[in-house]
């Protein structure tokens, strides 16, 4: 069990230095394309021919697919929350690539994620003992997964459906809400499908089973909504405010869904599930302070454009914002009007 938990982790360090380097790879293809093109998050798909966000893109599917065999030997709980090495690779990288400021109090953040990775590592649950994919059905569909599950996809429809059209371009939690959410189904279905293949090379096939194909069907589709979305939120917003939210709630999400299918934390002490709670906190931690310590990405003045020259902005005496049409009547707390024409 012990030595299942080192091939793991091993596995989940190597995905996090590529994982968090894609970040940084496809966030610089984003921006060419964006620059000869229409961006990401206006919907446009320029960027799939941009040879650099490619590269980015194989990058992540490298440090995927040793994520996904980490999930062969090793237990979400641990697996999951190593993820947080990534944002110190695409912490560093960012700094010197993308010129994005990681000030002194940074290091403070990158430490913090080292040491509770190191605490969850030595306090995670081993890996249950699964002898089919028959047995990770069952799992699948016992009332209280069906129920997280019709709940996510309830939630994922309202941020796509509703949210997405009115909120997209100003608050970041549509984006990020979607790819974690879905996110945490995607982590289930690899899983299981890592277990499917990992009894199949143990001499126990598994390919002839449908529940295998389900698994792999499931996970394949949550994983294009998920670099969908993500490819979206990393063109609106820094990369320093996507990074550590979407892990945040991300590892979240995927900790408690891998609680609910795989009860993982069935038989432990109670000190060794608070120590991975703590350890876990210690490493959120970590990634606000890194997400504190960077500046915000400034908008390029070509994003001015889309301001209505039919819209004036007033700004009260007293502060509050207040936004007027031609045909209104000039507000007797008036300060100051700022045009379309401002800007250009």
């Amino acid at each position: 069990m012990y030595r299942a938990n080192l091939i793991g982790f091993g596995l989940a360090v190597g995905s996090s230095a590529f994982i968090g380097s894609s970040f940084i790879i496809k966030k610089k293809g984003l921006q060419r394309a964006g620059a000869s093109g229409s961006r990401a998050s206006s919907g446009g798909y320029g960027y799939l021919l941009e040879p650099l966000w490619w590269i980015g893109m194989a990058t992540m599917i490298i440090g995927e697919f040793a994520n996904f065999v980490a999930y062969m030997y090793a237990p979400a709980v641990l697996v999951t929350p190593l993820g947080a090495l990534s944002i110190i690779v695409s912490a560093i990288l960012a700094h010197v690539l993308l010129k994005e400021k990681l000030r002194r109090l940074g290091i403070l953040g990158c430490v913090l994620c080292v040491v509770g990775s190191t605490v969850i590592v030595l306090h995670a649950p081993g890996e249950h003992s699964i002898s089919s994919v028959e047995e990770i059905w069952e799992l699948a569909i016992q009332p209280a997964f069906i129920l997280y599950t019709a709940s996510a996809v309830a939630v994922v429809l309202v941020l796509v459906l509703y949210c997405e059209p009115r909120y997209g371009q100003t608050n970041i939690m549509v984006y990020i809400g979607v790819c974690s959410i879905v996110g945490s189904i995607t982590v289930m279905s690899i899983k299981a499908v890592g277990i499917a293949i990992k009894l199949t090379l143990e001499g126990y096939s598994q390919v002839a089973r449908f529940e295998s194909w389900v698994f792999a069907m499931v996970a394949a589709s949550c994983i294009i909504t998920q670099l969908n979305y993500l490819n979206k939120a990393l063109d609106t917003f820094n990369t320093a405010v996507v990074s550590p939210i979407y892990y945040a709630m991300f590892t979240s999400l995927t900790i408690f869904a891998s609680a609910i299918m795989f009860k993982d934390w069935s038989g432990q002490s109670a000190s060794n599930i608070v120590s991975v709670l703590c350890g876990f906190i210690t490493v959120l931690s970590g990634t606000m302070v890194l997400h504190n310590t960077r500046d915000p990405e400034k908008l390029p003045s070509s994003d001015y454009s889309a301001l209505s020259p039919q819209i004036s902005w007033l700004v009260h005496a007293n502060g509050e914002i207040w936004k007027q049409k031609e045909n209104d009547e000039l507000h007797p707390e008036f300060v100051a009007i700022i045009r379309q024409d401002h800007f250009s």
